[in-house]
């Protein structure tokens, strides 16, 4: 009998190792990427308070959709909002998801709009 692939266990395996290493502080918060068949969501975490500082998602834009296109606008949407509260420098949890495609549309639109990580 073949082995069922399940990629969301895989993903969930991958975030926790990948959070071993990353960790946000008040300086610079841990910009945090989930993404569903639906939407994306981003937060951006003070793991050291335990707190979330700020949090944005396609559907506050309008989109209901999870495509590239709602991914760059999300990314310079999370970048304003940080800006507006002095958050410059973030570290990037991409959740365990590749860097291609939508995660990678939402890092650069976010580098462009002025955060750095």
């Amino acid at each position: 009998m073949i082995k069922q692939i399940r990629k969301n266990e895989n993903r969930k395996k991958r975030h926790f190792r990948i959070r071993q290493i990353v960790k946000g502080t008040a300086d610079r918060p841990r910009l945090s990427v989930f993404r569903s068949n639906k939407a994306i969501y981003v937060q951006l975490i003070d793991d050291v308070a335990q707190k979330t500082l700020l949090s944005a998602r396609t559907q506050e834009l309008g989109l209901n959709n999870a495509n590239i296109e709602s991914a760059k606008a999300l990314g310079k949407l999370i970048a304003e909002k940080a800006l507006e509260k002095e958050i410059k420098k973030v570290v990037f949890d991409r959740g365990g998801y590749l860097y291609h495609g939508k995660i990678k549309a939402l890092a650069e639109a976010a580098r462009e709009a002025g955060l750095q990580f």
